[in-house]
């Protein structure tokens, strides 16, 4: 499921991706993995019904599929030739399993044949009872094997144990306290610091991988002086930085809710770059994640002196298993294809012309930096309010530029100023708040922001694809 579950992430088209994502949100995966159940459900009754007339053509229908999953498992990029076994096994048992249970058809006695019209055949009977209850069992312990097969080779190693065991170092570079008023704890507002269990995850991974520490290295390789290769606890002996960093996803809509911030810790990329030693010309660091999802990032971007980061921490604690366990990339100012690679486990410095990540294959900007943007969190859409004072409240991102000004109207009038809350530097959100004076009827609220260059946010309306969203966010409320 999860080989096959793969191969139509990958084979599926951008619009449908984008989609898929819009309607399911982060339950996408869940929802393809459905999916492949009913497909199987119907195919194993579509062989099921085949084999009470042709056994044969029945196998050979298995055969088929478990040759299809081998062969999606073994194409995956973090494919070994052991990647075909639960495939292979599942085929064998699906197909002994078959034969047993329609070879233990008893036929129909002579007695109860109806006096006139053909014969039965010899699989035209009724179940032996004791024979399927045994057959089911044997089966059902068959398919529990093949299915730990896949289950060991996914990562049956405790990765959430490793976790457990991890001590982060304390930071040699800690960021100090958040400043007064960067939360303005209105109601319906989003938090400045986004929960872990409520931040976004958007990437491919089916099966989240399970890494175990200890089992972690990093190959630093490519167009550099000197390849570097790095163990974890080599990782946390380096100088460990903390900084305050949204990030948010290409896909997110105007208005979206794939973005969140935290405090993350952990060693500088340029450091590790400059003890490899860059080559002029190398403009892409393609980095890899465990299960071999790729990530091209702007080698410049990296080397500016931005909080670009390995990162072993997140708000205070190892990062957790579904958002890079035990390390991930984070790089201020750009979208997350392009920065975030979860399990990264290789990085390899070459050339945006030599090279092509995952998601730029398929049509999506090689660069992607962060757009200027601002949502509209209260009131909510199609809110009903009473007249009077109401606050107008969101946040507004910028990452690498920050947020200078966020500017609210309402219907079709003049632009106002919004409030602006404390922010702790100009890689993360930003809160905002506008008072306004409602008046009873219908009306639309809109806002844009302004970032630290003083670039105001386009109103010009724009789909995710290729590179990020555009356009103003709205909200309709009605005032009694």
């Amino acid at each position: 499921m999860v080989a096959v579950g793969g191969a139509v992430v990958d084979a599926t088209p951008l619009w449908l991706k984008n989609a898929a994502i819009r309607w399911f949100g982060t339950s996408d995966k869940a929802v393809l993995l459905l999916g492949i159940v009913v497909v199987l459900c119907g195919l194993a009754a579509a062989v099921g019904l085949l084999a009470r007339s042709r056994l044969r053509a029945a196998l050979y229908a298995v055969a088929a599929l478990g040759a299809i999953a081998a062969l999606a498992a073994v194409r995956r990029p973090d494919a070994t030739w052991l990647s075909v076994l639960p495939s292979v096994l599942g085929a064998l048992v699906s197909a002994w399993g078959l034969r047993f249970l329609v070879e233990r058809r008893t036929t129909r006695s002579p007695a109860v044949r109806p006096a006139t019209g053909p014969a039965a055949s010899p699989t035209d009977g009724q179940w032996d009872r004791r024979a399927f209850l045994l057959g089911s069992a044997g089966l059902g312990a068959a398919a529990l094997v093949a299915g730990g097969s896949a289950r060991l080779l996914a990562g049956g190693s405790n990765a959430a144990a490793s976790r457990a065991e991890v001590r982060l170092p304390l930071p040699a570079t800690p960021v100090p306290p958040l400043p007064p008023g960067v939360d303005l704890h209105l109601p319906g507002l989003t938090p400045f610091t986004t929960p872990v269990n409520d931040f976004y995850r958007v990437d491919t991974a089916l099966v989240v991988p399970r890494v175990v520490a200890a089992d972690w290295r990093l190959r630093v390789h490519g167009m550099v002086d000197r390849e570097i290769e790095l163990t974890y606890a080599d990782l946390l002996a380096r100088p460990l930085v903390e900084t305050d960093l949204t990030l948010c996803c290409v896909s997110n809509e105007v208005g979206g809710p794939y973005v969140g911030n935290a405090r993350w810790l952990g060693a500088r990329l340029k450091d590790l770059l400059d003890e490899a030693g860059v080559h002029p010309g190398a403009d892409q660091l393609l980095s890899r994640s465990a299960d071999g999802w790729t990530c091209g990032t702007p080698t410049a971007a990296v080397m500016d002196g931005r909080a670009a980061l390995l990162a072993v921490g997140m708000d205070g604690l190892p990062l957790p298993i579904e958002h890079g366990f035990p390390v991930r990339m984070v790089v201020p100012g750009l979208y997350g294809y392009v920065s975030a690679t979860k399990w990264v486990v290789d990085l390899e410095l070459t050339t945006f012309a030599a090279a092509t990540a995952y998601w730029v294959s398929r049509g999506w900007a090689a660069r992607g930096p962060v757009k200027t943007m601002t949502r509209i969190d209260t009131p909510g859409a199609g809110t009903q309010l009473r007249a009077g004072a109401v606050a107008v409240a969101g946040v507004a991102w910028a990452q690498h530029r920050g947020i200078d000004a966020v500017e609210v109207r309402v219907d079709g009038g003049p632009w106002q100023p919004a409030r602006l809350a404390a922010v702790p530097g100009i890689d993360t959100w930003r809160q905002w708040v506008y008072r306004w004076d409602a008046t009873p009827g219908s009306h639309t609220l809109w806002a844009r922001a302004v970032d630290g260059t003083g670039d105001v946010q386009t109103g010009q309306q724009s789909p995710p694809e290729p590179d990020g969203a555009s356009g103003w966010p709205t909200v309709a409320v009605t005032v009694r």
